[in-house]
């Protein structure tokens, strides 16, 4: 296997040749001209990541994306397909033949380097999680006692990983901060809170609550298949710009459902999934993408839907100052019946100072975050 070696695949020279220059000195290249070729250069070099167009003759990138993910070197290879066509069809179309990463044409240097270097740490990730799965599994054999120490400590990998995935998400925006770790708190906050006093014990087991916290922070995955200019605008988004916006739901829920085809066991990607697509419907069925109203929101979405406004409201962004605990209160209890469900408001207004004790407690944590940055700096500046 050769570490870091990135096969390009492209029918026009001379796309390969500003592909291989724009890698050229930070890693390996070796080239096919299309899938056929594509194929047998994975079996011949076994590269760790493929860069390759879709529209190609004899193969195409999604025919010979499904090959590669189905051979023997699928699991170890990861993939970014890259095309003119950006259109959210397209893009799912990419993910569902396997695809890891999707890349728009023209591209920059700066985000190809970037993603390539994301698509390569996860490959890392990923060999790391499989090391400790067989190193648990021989284990096993030996040290039975230790099964439910070993369970654990997958389990705590496992949603480091995923929290480590929906923070590359999350990294596009500076200003997000804490708010995947908010996020999380708040909705397990509610969960528990809705667990202990109803009306929905008949949906919330013991589980519930840790499910929600392990699940909630992927709510906005899909925002990695939203451009730059839309995401990051500072200003208020055109009726068109929003509409792509709106897309990075069904982005996420389509990306979570084929991890989620691949892992039976982890049930709160179930949960995850649900979030992904629902936490911005309305309980008055005006939200989106697919208007659903009342309880057919997933409860699970409904209570992301109070803890990511809320988060929202007091977190100061480029377009606004945050707002202050008790005036974000003031407006979700405003919108109780319209956006948000009556029962979920009741609760977080039950557990109100504790929604107020995880924010000031994360924002604390930030803070201290950044002095420690900032004495490190100027460590660095007196050495």
């Amino acid at each position: 296997m050769n570490d870091n070696l990135i096969l390009v695949v492209d029918d026009d020279p001379m796309n390969r040749a500003i592909a291989e220059e724009s890698l050229d000195g930070e890693y390996p290249v070796v080239t096919a001209e299309n899938g056929v070729e594509a194929i047998e250069a994975v079996k011949e070099h076994v590269p760790s990541l493929v860069l390759m167009d879709i529209m190609m003759p004899e193969m195409d990138g999604y025919t010979a994306c499904r090959a590669i993910k189905d051979s023997p070197f699928g699991e170890t290879t990861q993939i970014i397909l890259v095309s003119a066509r950006a259109s959210t069809e397209e893009r799912l179309e990419g993910y569902r033949a396997g695809a890891d990463d999707y890349l728009t044409k023209p591209f920059e240097q700066d985000e190809l380097l970037a993603k390539v270097r994301v698509q390569l740490r996860l490959r890392d990730t990923l060999f790391q999680l499989a090391r400790t799965k067989t190193q648990v599994a021989v284990e096993n054999n030996t040290l039975e006692a230790h099964v439910a120490e070993q369970e654990k400590e997958l389990t705590d990998t496992r949603d480091l990983v995923v929290f480590a995935l929906a923070r590359l998400a999350e990294s596009r925006d500076p200003e997000t901060g804490h708010h995947l770790s908010r996020i999380r708190n708040y909705c397990q906050v509610l969960a528990a809170r809705l667990a202990e006093h109803g009306p929905y014990t008949d949906q919330i087991d013991a589980g519930f609550p840790e499910a929600i916290y392990r699940a909630s922070p992927l709510h906005d995955i899909g925002k990695v298949g939203v451009p730059d200019a839309i995401l990051l605008k500072p200003g208020r988004l055109t009726a068109d710009e929003f509409d792509v916006m709106k897309t990075h739901c069904a982005i996420g829920a389509e990306a979570l459902r084929e991890v989620a085809a691949q892992n039976a066991g982890c049930g709160f990607l179930d949960m995850a999934i649900e979030i992904a697509q629902s936490h911005h419907e309305k309980f008055d069925g005006s939200g989106y993408p697919d208007r659903l109203a009342g309880r057919d929101i997933p409860l699970a979405a409904r209570i992301t839907a109070v803890a990511d406004v809320f988060d929202a409201l007091t977190t100061k962004r480029v377009y606004k100052d945050a707002f202050s605990v008790e005036r974000a209160r003031d407006i979700i209890r405003s919108d109780t019946g319209s956006h948000f469900d009556p029962a979920v408001v009741a609760a977080f207004e039950a557990c109100f100072e504790e929604f107020v004790e995880v924010r000031n407690r994360l924002e604390d944590a930030e803070l201290a975050q950044i002095e420690d940055v900032g004495d490190e700096a100027a460590q660095d500046r007196a050495a």
